[in-house]
């Protein structure tokens, strides 16, 4: 009985967690970030936002990511990023003000792989949301990096729509 109960169970969990190892991925690379338009900290300390910032669109492109076939890869290799706003001095502060004019933008260029690494899909491209402040985003209302994750979706979805999946 207790074998049969081990076995079930291990098998189940074999069966859990066997999709994940087949699931789409995504791989991103900073390319010159020294040279970013604006990655602008403000008062933090620049390589802990820039690090940070990069660490959530990277997670965010591999959220992307799962919505494709099984098996993909998409590899991106950004060249440029300009953050929603712009960082200004005030007295001894720097802050990032929001305003239509300072649009989010990001230059990349992308490949999508098919299971076997052959590539399906390549274009580099410069995503800019010139209407970002405009509508209602309630998805992204208290995320600091909400416009770029918003119009990164916006990209995602025109750019791969036969190719998504619903999970």
């Amino acid at each position: 009985m207790k074998q049969s109960i081990l076995m079930v169970t291990l098998l189940t969990s074999v069966l859990l967690l066997t999709p994940n190892a087949f699931a789409a991925s995504s791989e991103v690379t900073w390319k010159d970030y020294e040279s970013y338009r604006d990655i602008d900290s403000g008062n933090e300390n620049r390589k802990s936002f820039r690090e940070r910032t990069f660490r959530k669109l990277e997670e965010h492109f591999a959220k992307l990511a799962t919505s494709l076939p099984d098996g993909q890869v998409l590899k991106i290799e950004v060249t440029d990023v300009d953050l929603a706003g712009d960082t200004h001095v005030g007295g001894i502060n720097q802050t990032r003000i929001i305003k239509q004019i300072f649009m989010p933008r990001m230059n990349f260029s992308y490949q999508l792989l098919d299971a076997d690494g052959k590539v399906i899909q390549t274009e580099a491209v410069v995503v800019k949301d010139m209407n970002f402040m405009s509508g209602i985003n309630l998805k992204y209302r208290n995320d600091s990096l909400g416009y770029e994750k918003k119009m990164l979706d916006d990209w995602f979805k025109k750019t791969f729509k036969e190719l998504i999946v619903s999970k």
